[in-house]
């Protein structure tokens, strides 16, 4: 598999989160094989009684992928796909498509003529590859100083490969989603991570920041072939001011070159506003190194997607989608 986020397990992680149910469709031709993950969720709409579906990648990035093609087929190979997949969702009564690209395979470009794509926002990446020295190339100076200070205050880090038991890092990360009174969508539970040591125990990294011989900060990731991606992190408050959270940056940043990967995937903001905090948080470990971003809305059964938007008393051209999904 290209990524972690196309592995089927990945997606049965985000079925609760998603209220939906993952699956996985596969189209083999002659010339090529495309794959797509998605969570299939029931709309709580009905027409003339019957039931009808909508479709969204699971929590990250997904989309289509094309897994093999002969080469100058693509075009070919998307057109026949599109064209089956169609068929597939008038059978299973599957209505609307929300898609979150994934930023580094760049499956976008592959299926722009089909879906509406559209470029949302930038993630951030820190090269691993390509440097050194990754901490002098990627690191913003501030990012630079405030690791100098903390190393120097005593603030040491311990990395945790394949871990058994995530237990200590979901008490760090539930107290920081209390203190930044997160919504639902970002409170992962204790089945969650669960989940995630079942399914990918040989994918998951955790990082410490250690001070006076206590852990004040804990990230949580995921490791597959050549990425490492930041996924979740915890900071007990009190500690703040060492700047654990770049301790974890600097670690994983370390323990990566070490191992051999090409690349640490930040992902991007929570808003597509360039001057997002979280986005320039990120870019602070990342000078160099961005990536494109893009959603893709698609409309498989425009009629019935008329009448669930009659339903709900919205216009189909509401900035959401899918609208008949608006609150």
């Amino acid at each position: 598999m290209i990524d972690i986020y196309f592995e089927h397990n990945y997606g049965k992680l985000y079925e609760n989160l998603e209220q939906g149910v993952c699956e996985t469709y596969e189209f083999n031709s002659s010339i090529g094989q495309i794959q797509h993950l998605f969570i299939k969720r029931q709309i709580p709409i009905k027409i003339n009684g019957k039931t009808y579906y909508d479709i969204v990648s699971p929590y990250g990035y997904g989309g289509p992928i094309v897994r093999w093609c002969e080469e100058g087929m693509k075009d070919d190979l998307v057109r026949d796909f599109i064209k089956d997949f169609q068929i597939y969702c008038e059978n299973k009564n599957i209505v609307s498509e929300f898609v979150r690209f994934h930023p580094l395979i760049e499956n976008a470009n592959d299926f722009n003529e089909y879906y509406n794509v559209s470029h949302i926002r930038n993630t951030v990446g820190t090269n691993l590859v390509d440097y050194d020295d990754p901490v002098q190339a990627e690191f913003s100076r501030s990012s630079r100083k405030n690791i100098r200070k903390a190393l120097r205050s005593g603030v040491t880090y311990r990395v945790h490969e394949k871990p058994t038991d995530v237990s200590k890092f979901q008490e760090f990360y539930f107290s920081t989603m209390d203190r930044n009174n997160a919504s639902d969508y970002y409170y992962f539970g204790q089945e969650y991570f669960n989940l995630c040591v079942d399914y990918f125990k040989e994918n998951l990294l955790l990082v410490e920041a250690i001070y006076e011989g206590r852990t004040i900060a804990m990230g949580f990731y995921f490791t597959y072939k050549d990425f490492i991606h930041i996924h979740l992190s915890g900071t007990l408050s009190e500690y703040l001011h060492l700047s654990p959270a770049y301790i974890l940056r600097y670690a994983v940043t370390e323990w990566g070159k070490e191992n051999g990967y090409k690349l640490i995937h930040h992902g991007g903001g929570r808003t597509n506003n360039p001057e997002d905090t979280l986005y320039t948080f990120k870019k602070r470990f990342g000078a160099n190194t961005e990536f494109d971003f893009c959603i893709g809305k698609k409309i498989w059964d425009e009629s019935v997607y008329e009448q669930l938007c009659e339903k709900k008393k919205v216009t189909k051209t509401v900035d959401f989608f899918p609208a008949y999904r608006i609150q």
